[in-house]
């Protein structure tokens, strides 16, 4: 093209530019003027004319994207371990939002629509890719805890070790916790919120290091919960392989075994639990340091602990959980006295008992039914209870009720500093087993009164229990059997006591007979004076 082809073209273009928006002009020129480097000045020219000049910080964005290579966006990230992680799309995995909770799902889409990464993770995704109903759902995102607070107005922040975000939808909470980091990259400020401390065992004590996902990722404790569901595209993160390790049966713990036990020792109690209910092998790496580090229980807070047996043994696994925890010596640390009475063989009357009882337990849970931690400790720790108050029944000579008394004390106080039982829990514990001695005992107006208490109905399933292993127990069954069969069981209400100077018989009347009226307007005394003497204020 001859300079003055250019130099026309130029001109024709300044004419239409005053009756064109700045859009169309910019069209015009690309199509009437190819690209060189005068035409190029020319364009930074009217761009400053018309007041549109773009920001230096866009420009190098833009040439950064075109010059990408095709390969490199295709290529998918790596794990700081080294490990490609892997990415499904939604055509190659079998999650879809109808099997996530309603709640779940608006909490993920409030923080992907404030412009924050939010995963579905951990136990939910897992029991959705082998086809069971989560209990719960946990989602993870790059957002602060206080950054959530902002988001939901139902959220509260709790947890002193980790903090952790709860949005709150009546009785379904869902939890939300940030993205973990590494402990090497705490910021020691004074105002940094980011705060790891261990204790000389390795243990943490304070875990509020905020990361990457893929910090995330190698901070989770086994592969199988390693696996992240991202709402804003629909695909299935896997970074350590834990889809491989569904398909095997495998459970394997991320990391150095005897590290990460020692960060955490309940992980311990969670590799027994996961392996008892999703039907996984811990694999050998991950099982044998176990038994060496079995003691490091004892450092865990006895709360912390009551909370974990809740999980062990209510969740429709008990028997497996209990011989997996007795296999791997955990069951001693968790309940020392009762690991005394356990022998090799595991046929004694009180282990037959055990089992019964947590066999029962998990058929209950399948049916749907309901289980109590009240009725586990009581069957738990009855064998110490009866062992016990034969020894101080031979020692000390005193009658039965003080020695059933002196040892159910013992046996609860003992269990305590390892295992947290509530108070309410531990009441309800006594009268079960203060009711097996009356049990037996159903002649005359007896067996209306024992009928009528709170917790008859436990007690008779716990002495119907110990029928199995004391033959001497049946006909007492049998006959309470019959007994509730031919009477329906009425909750007694309780009785007020009489106000002073008030006949019992009214005390107890039913409320609707009473008639209401309006309680008089009390006069207003005034101090006595002596006659003829009168307060003039």
């Amino acid at each position: 093209m001859c300079q003055n082809e250019i130099y026309n073209k130029v001109d024709l273009l300044f004419r239409i530019l005053p009756c064109v928006r700045y859009h169309t002009a910019r069209s015009l020129f690309v199509m009437i003027i190819p690209r060189c480097i005068i035409f190029s000045h020319i364009a930074n020219l009217y761009r400053k004319v018309l007041g549109k000049e773009e920001t230096p910080a866009q420009t190098p964005n833009v040439q950064k994207a075109e010059t990408t290579p095709s390969s490199e966006k295709k290529s998918r990230p790596t794990t700081e371990t080294g490990m490609k992680r892997r990415i499904l799309n939604r055509n190659e995995h079998a999650i879809s939002r109808s099997m996530i909770s309603d709640n779940a799902l608006k909490v993920l889409y409030r923080l992907n629509k404030a412009g924050y990464q939010a995963y579905l993770v951990g136990g939910g995704v897992r029991d959705l890719l082998l086809g069971k109903i989560p209990k719960d759902f946990d989602v993870v995102t790059d957002a602060h805890p206080e950054q959530i607070k902002k988001l939901f107005n139902n959220c509260r922040l709790i947890g002193r070790r980790f903090r952790l975000a709860h949005i709150v939808f009546g009785r379904d909470i869902i939890e939300v916790a940030t993205f973990r980091g590494h402990h090497h990259q705490v910021n020691t400020s004074k105002h940094s919120k980011q705060i790891a401390e261990q204790s000389e065992e390795g243990m943490l004590l304070r875990d509020n290091v905020y990361g990457t996902i893929d910090e995330d990722a190698e901070r989770r404790d086994f592969t199988v919960n390693a696996l992240y569901y991202n709402i804003k595209d629909f695909t299935l993160h896997d970074f350590h392989g834990g889809l491989n390790d569904l398909a095997d049966g495998k459970l394997e713990l991320i990391g150095d075994p005897e590290t990460r036990y020692r960060e955490d020792p309940v992980r311990m109690l969670r590799a027994v639990r996961f392996s008892a209910k999703l039907g996984l092998k811990i694999s050998d790496r991950s099982a044998t340091p176990i038994h060496e580090l079995a003691p490091l229980l004892q450092d865990i807070p006895a709360a912390r602990l009551f909370e974990e047996t809740i999980k062990l043994f209510l969740a429709g696994h008990a028997v497996e959980t209990y011989h997996q925890l007795r296999e791997f010596g955990l069951f001693q640390q968790l309940f020392p006295q009762v690991a005394r009475l356990l022998t090799e063989s595991k046929n004694s009357p009180f282990e037959r008992f055990l089992e019964k009882a947590l066999y029962n337990s998990d058929k209950r849970v399948v049916a749907d039914l309901p289980v109590t931690p009240t009725f586990f400790y009581a069957t738990l720790l009855w064998g110490i209870v009866s062992f016990r108050q034969k020894e101080l029944s031979n020692e000390t000579n005193l009658p039965f009720q003080d020695t059933i008394q002196m040892a159910i004390n013992e046996a609860i106080e003992s269990q305590i500093k390892t295992v947290a039982i509530p108070r309410r829990i531990t009441s309800d514990i006594r009268e079960i087993w203060l009711l097996q001695e009356r049990l037996p005992r159903y002649s005359g107006k007896r067996a209306e009164k024992l009928f009528a208490q709170p917790k008859f109905r436990a007690a008779f399933d716990f002495i119907e229990l110990r029928a199995a292993v004391e033959p001497r127990l049946k006909d007492v069954v049998t006959w309470w059997q019959e007994y509730q069969q031919t009477h329906d069981f009425v909750r007694p209400e309780p009785r007020r006591a009489p106000a002073p100077g008030m006949h019992a018989e009214s005390a107890n009347k039913p409320a609707e007979d009473k008639t209401h009226r309006k309680r008089p307007r009390r006069r207003r005394r005034y101090p006595q004076q002596s006659s003829g003497q009168r307060r003039h204020d």
